[in-house]
């Protein structure tokens, strides 16, 4: 029993030897005992969260008539919401994880790269929300996958591992219980021709609805068949999951939410902020003994906006338990949250950044019908080599009948340069291939948006905009403490890279002074917006030429040569493979080698003759190098030692 109430019992009580008042006393401990236990002992729902990886909610019937008939899914809508306006705020899986574990944006937290090079601490003063659950009496576990960018604390799970279950808990204990199901990941899709010659889909490839920016062609028809084939078999084994959760007698007491990690997976998607990138299922089961915590009723499809960093605040509160103030999201269910100010929530901020070796850096904001999406490189093109994406036989049929010329405009985007801003109207361009700010369009609104999205990054602020190499050096441990301290130098270098959305004339006196700027990262920038102007900046390709050559700071040679690339004022073999050679670390040497590739790829004219003893035998030991595997695609054949 909890006895520190009495600390706070007027001194007289303990005097008086009247019995009436000792009586009092003693039934006034008896009855707080009584309310204590009741708090301590108090009854709460059971929370399970079943997940299938890299779908997004376009290939769903229930979201669209063309998608996947998936009984177990659309059964417990039945009994639930459909969320309509669900986002992942990172397109692939380490970084919607690491969302989802801490409620937390990934660019302020540095859990924004996938494959992380080094794993950044939790925040100080922040647990994974499991952690919490588990002190308040739940039993936490996770079968199976974590993929989580931060090192993770021991007192997360009881139990995470493909044998974790709720059934080991103690009676009557609520849990907290993550099933993963892999059916649907983006492997599954790595077939050889022969192999899909030989291996028929239970859907014909007669019934599919092609997506504009997609060739319609046969491998393309086979590999959206094969993945609803694949949407099917994962709905068979929710079916048996959640057969086993009714015949423990636990659908009456346990919320269910079914979703998707990102969007996915066919070309274009995993790893890319457009809509079917990031615009995932949400179905949440509702449990008659708990349907007064979610002010619809069940059957109820909810058009507002709700995010992968509201999710462990929402089931914190559907617990009754205080959401950490150290959190960015919100709760969207649970006691206290009308029906309007659920419907009202239209807002969805997402990031993209480091895939594998692949690099760049897009954020985006949707609020209501329209995305607004940030190209800060646009030079950076979509389709840039990525050596997991291009085992699929899609990506490869995609990029070669670009490079043939046998694709429409909406099927080109995706291998050429973009503009730096992009707007959509979703609703009447659900696949995001009309650009609004191409068209000079809907300017107020785009205004609108662009303020929007800048306050979201310098309000954080996002560490992306410096190198990841130096936040791996300078900020990591403690990341979060390190935007801070550096909030001012963030917001100036993010004022830089938005003059690449003026003129030229506009910018040109505000690259100037960056050019010359004595903070390293401001030059940086500052060669980035003049890519991003290409032939337009070239006043400044002399200085561009000396920074090349002299600058102190190895990146900004590297930027330096590479706008001098793009613009094919020179030809930057010699001055990248030398910043190459000077590369100190593995995150640096990747990331000068995405500049090599670019210039490759999409200049046919420049060819690099790399060399392995370029760069740290080190860093080609290691598992799952990247300067491996970009030293591969570029004609060296290096084993994974």
């Amino acid at each position: 029993m909890n006895t520190n109430y009495l600390l706070a019992l007027p001194a007289f009580y303990y005097r008086s030897y009247n019995l009436l008042a000792t009586s009092k006393i003693i039934c006034f401990i008896i009855l707080w005992s009584l309310f204590d236990i009741g708090l301590q002992g108090q009854d709460r729902p059971n929370i399970l969260w079943i997940v299938t990886e890299d779908n997004s909610k376009h290939y769903l019937r229930i979201y669209d008539e063309s998608g996947v008939p998936m009984p177990a899914v659309e059964g417990l809508a039945k009994d639930g919401i459909i969320f309509n306006n669900a986002f992942s705020q990172g397109p692939v899986c380490s970084v919607a994880r690491s969302t989802l574990i801490s409620g937390t944006y990934a660019p302020r937290v540095g859990a924004q790269y996938h494959r992380t090079m080094r794993k950044a601490p939790m925040p100080i003063g922040l647990e994974m929300f499991p952690f919490y659950l588990r002190e308040a009496g739940y039993y936490t576990t996770n079968n199976s996958k974590e993929d989580y960018n931060f090192v993770r604390g021991d007192a997360v799970w009881d139990a995470s591992s493909n044998k974790a279950s709720y059934k080991n808990r103690e009676e009557g204990q609520p849990f907290f219980h993550v099933q993963n199901i892999g059916i649907t990941h983006e492997g599954r899709l790595h077939f050889s021709e022969k192999q899909m010659q030989g291996n028929k889909t239970n859907t014909s490839t007669a019934s599919i609805v092609s997506h504009p920016y997609h060739p319609d062609t046969d491998i393309f028809r086979y590999t959206q068949s094969l993945y609803h084939d694949l949407h099917q078999e994962a709905d068979q084994a929710i079916a048996l999951f959640l057969k086993e959760l009714e015949a423990d007698g636990l659908m009456d007491d346990t919320f269910i939410f079914y979703y998707g990690d990102h969007g996915g997976v066919l070309p274009g998607s995993k790893g890319y902020i457009f809509e079917r990138g990031v615009h995932v299922p949400l179905v949440v089961y509702v449990p008659t003994k708990w349907k007064h915590l979610v002010p619809v009723q069940r059957g109820s499809r909810i058009d507002g906006f709700v995010q992968f960093v509201d999710f462990g605040p929402t089931v914190l509160h559907l617990a009754g338990i205080k959401v950490p103030d150290e959190m960015d999201g919100s709760a969207f269910l649970g006691s206290g949250i009308s029906k309007k100010a659920l419907n009202d929530r239209n807002l969805a901020f997402c990031y993209a950044d480091r895939f594998d070796e692949k690099y760049d850096l897009v954020r985006s904001v949707r609020v209501g019908k329209y995305k607004y999406m940030r190209n800060y490189q646009p030079f950076n093109y979509d389709g840039l080599h990525n050596f997991y994406r291009y085992r699929m036989l899609a990506y490869k049929e995609w990029l070669q009948l670009y490079k043939e010329k046998k694709l429409n405009a909406a099927q080109r985007q995706f291998f050429e340069p973009r503009l730096p801003e992009a707007l959509y109207n979703i609703k009447k361009d659900p696949f995001e291939t009309n650009n609004l700010v191409a068209r000079g369009a809907r300017k107020k609104i785009l205004r609108k948006m662009r303020e929007i999205l800048r306050e979201q990054v310098k309000s954080m602020p996002d560490l992306s905009f410096f190198p990841e190499s130096y936040l791996l050096e300078m900020a990591w441990k403690n990341p979060v403490a390190f935007g801070q301290q550096n909030k001012g130098s963030i917001s100036n270098l993010i004022d830089i890279a938005d003059l690449s959305i003026l003129s030229f004339e506009g910018a040109r006196g505000g690259i100037e002074q960056a050019l010359n700027a004595t903070d390293p990262w401001e030059r940086y920038w500052g060669l980035i917006v003049c890519s991003s102007f290409g032939t337009g900046a070239s006043v400044f390709y002399d200085k561009a030429r000396k920074l090349a050559s002299s600058d102190d700071e190895n990146l900004v040679r590297m930027r330096a040569a590479e706008f001098l690339g793009l613009a094919q004022a020179e030809n930057p073999v010699s001055r990248l493979t030398d910043c190459l050679k000077m590369a100190k670390t593995h995150a640096e040497a990747n990331l000068i080698l995405n500049s090599i590739v670019l210039l490759q790829d999409m200049y046919q004219g420049y060819v690099f003759k790399l060399k392995e003893e370029m760069v740290n035998p080190k860093w080609l030991q290691e598992k799952n190098s990247l300067v491996r595997e970009r030293l591969n695609y570029l004609g060296l054949n290096i084993q994974d030692k």
